[in-house]
């Protein structure tokens, strides 16, 4: 890993901005990554996770602060152009692919979006065809055998692999993965995130991963940063990390914010 590859500064974002009841649900966000480093998000319900996400991914605007990727100010940059170098999930399987197609066209669109090697799905040759195959080999799915298969066929763990490998069959600098594996059942959720964990490593991609399982964010990736109210209240690296436990950090919480944490939906 190095240089800087995120920079985040003081982001703020007010939703319903100037009613009287509101507050901010970022609130002078600081944070950043460098190239390669896989950093995991927890934190309770509307601690402002996904609007960081959607901030960064330009679905929303901050109020204020900047955001800096790869050398690049991209803070007021439209969504269509950050997507060339940022990739997304979500929480939800179905969303990132086209149900109605076959894997191979999906595969294709995303191909000839990034990579500007054939303008449509139908244009597609023995070569991009053998591509396809190598990549999805490495899923360990069976998916290689199935390219004429309609996506929406396919089951959540199959769809939610089939997702990660078009948000990064051309790597993109940044990987957002909002609670990617909280659909999954527990098998195939351990293996979409021991996927997740490979593919960022082998193309060295700077990751960012919410998670609602605090295990799995002490373990995954080399950093977990903790968010409160709009804020990053915790940011766990190195040893201090290596040997922190569930109940000390969930004591930590404590001492930093006066009050406990939300664990409705947290898992231990």
């Amino acid at each position: 890993m190095s240089g800087e590859a995120l920079l985040i500064r003081n982001i703020q974002k007010t939703f319903e901005a100037g009613k009287s009841g509101t507050s901010p649900v970022l609130n002078g966000v600081d944070l950043s990554l460098t190239t390669g480093e896989l950093v995991t998000i927890i934190g309770s319900n509307g601690a402002g996770k996904s609007t960081l996400f959607n901030v960064i991914a330009g679905t929303a605007l901050p109020d204020k602060g900047q955001i800096i990727l790869d050398g690049e100010d991209i803070t007021w940059q439209q969504e269509r152009r950050r997507a060339r170098n940022i990739g997304r999930l979500f929480q939800d399987p179905t969303q990132g692919t086209a149900p109605d197609l076959t894997i191979e066209e999906n595969l294709a669109l995303v191909y000839s979006k990034v990579a500007r090697r054939f303008p449509l799905a139908l244009a597609i040759g023995h070569r991009e065809r053998k591509v396809f195959i190598e990549h999805l080999a490495k899923l360990d799915m069976g998916l290689e055998t199935r390219l004429k298969t309609p996506v929406g066929t396919l089951s959540g763990g199959q769809r939610q692999a089939l997702t990660l490998l078009l948000a990064t069959l051309v790597p993109p600098k940044l990987l957002l993965l909002d609670e990617h594996t909280a659909a999954l059942d527990p098998i195939a959720a351990k293996k979409i995130l021991a996927l997740t964990v490979e593919i960022a490593g082998v193309h060295n991609i700077t990751t960012l991963m919410v998670t609602h399982n605090i295990i799995s964010a002490l373990e995954t990736g080399n950093r977990t940063i903790m968010m409160h109210k709009g804020r990053v209240v915790m940011d766990l690296r190195g040893k201090e990390r290596e040997q922190m436990t569930v109940e000390e950090l969930l004591e930590r919480y404590r001492e930093q914010v006066q009050e406990n944490l939300d664990s409705d939906r947290l898992l231990f």
